[in-house]
């Protein structure tokens, strides 16, 4: 019965929600946790603390623990965010760069206000989880690959510089929402219903299978939840083998995802850069010191 009502939990509940009432559940470990990330620091000598480091303590010092743990996240509200209905086909969306950012059938108006309102704080200026910089950016014509596109706001935002696009999504609501998202522009954007991992068959490909006898791919956005690992082993050959590429690769779901991935990439001939500042992976149970995790890898070849 148990495994019953929390499979119908994990169906109905988004996964914003779910994230929210699981801050409130453990409000008190949140705050321990805090407070446990002071005092490592605290401890270690001055020598051995960053800028960086000592900036996110000092914002932990005066704010509860935040998974952006900067004070930039203020100027975003998510009452400022404006949700509009299309009567046609009955989703909502919000305006991004005054093109449609379509959101799942069954998310109410406040749902997509705070999603949409963590979406831009995940993509701020100065956040540690934006993608692009003016020195890491998509340049015309190039092809992208988007994996884990979700709502697609990071595919919408340079999808007028890509000559094509793909897009790897496998749950039903956000496929209809980015095929409303991207009706506009559906010559060029290809949803694949897989999930990318090490293996090839009904529900799951590689990328170096997928794109074996496909056009030159430019520009790769990886953000899986803590799948990377997994999906990193079945594109090898193409890490390996592309003369020219760009990687966007998340680093924060796993203690160790930034080293490893660092290594992994620096062994296939690529330039590596992590983006500035800290994430705090809240969600993970099993975080421990030193708790501070970049948020990806911008990775040049």
């Amino acid at each position: 019965m148990r495994e019953i009502v929390k499979k119908i939990y994990l169906n109905v509940v988004p996964i914003i929600l779910r994230k929210k009432l699981s801050i409130i559940r453990n409000y008190n470990n949140l705050n321990d946790l805090r407070k446990e990330i002071i005092k490592y620091y605290s401890r270690l000598p001055e020598n051995q603390i960053t800028e960086e480091q000592y900036q996110v303590v000092e914002y932990l010092k005066k704010n509860p623990i935040s998974e952006f743990p900067y004070i930039f996240q203020e100027k975003y509200n998510p009452m400022k965010v404006e949700v509009f209905l299309d009567e046609k086909i009955g989703l909502h969306y919000v305006f991004q760069n005054k093109k449609r950012l379509y959101f799942k059938r069954s998310w109410t108006k406040n749902i997509i206000k705070d999603k949409y309102n963590f979406l831009q704080i995940e993509q701020d200026i100065n956040s540690p989880h934006r993608y692009l910089t003016d020195e890491f950016n998509i340049n015309y014509n190039d092809v992208i690959v988007d994996i884990g596109v979700a709502e697609g706001n990071f595919a919408l935002s340079v999808i007028e510089k890509a000559s094509k696009m793909y897009l790897f999504e496998t749950d039903k609501e956000w496929i209809e929402a980015l095929k409303a998202t991207f009706a506009p522009w559906s010559e060029k954007v290809e949803i694949i219903n897989k999930f990318v991992s090490d293996k090839n068959d009904e529900k799951n490909v590689t990328l170096d299978y997928f794109f074996e006898k496909k056009q030159e791919i430019n520009f790769i956005k990886i953000d899986v939840d803590g799948a990377e690992t997994v999906l990193l082993k079945g594109c090898d050959k193409i890490l390996s083998d592309k003369k020219s590429l760009k990687v966007a690769l998340c680093t924060y779901h796993k203690q160790d995802d930034e080293v490893n991935f660092a290594n992994l990439l620096k062994n296939k001939g690529f330039d590596i850069v992590y983006s500035k500042g800290y994430m705090i992976f809240i969600y993970d149970n099993e975080i421990k010191a030193p708790y501070l995790r970049r948020g990806l890898i911008r990775a040049t070849k």
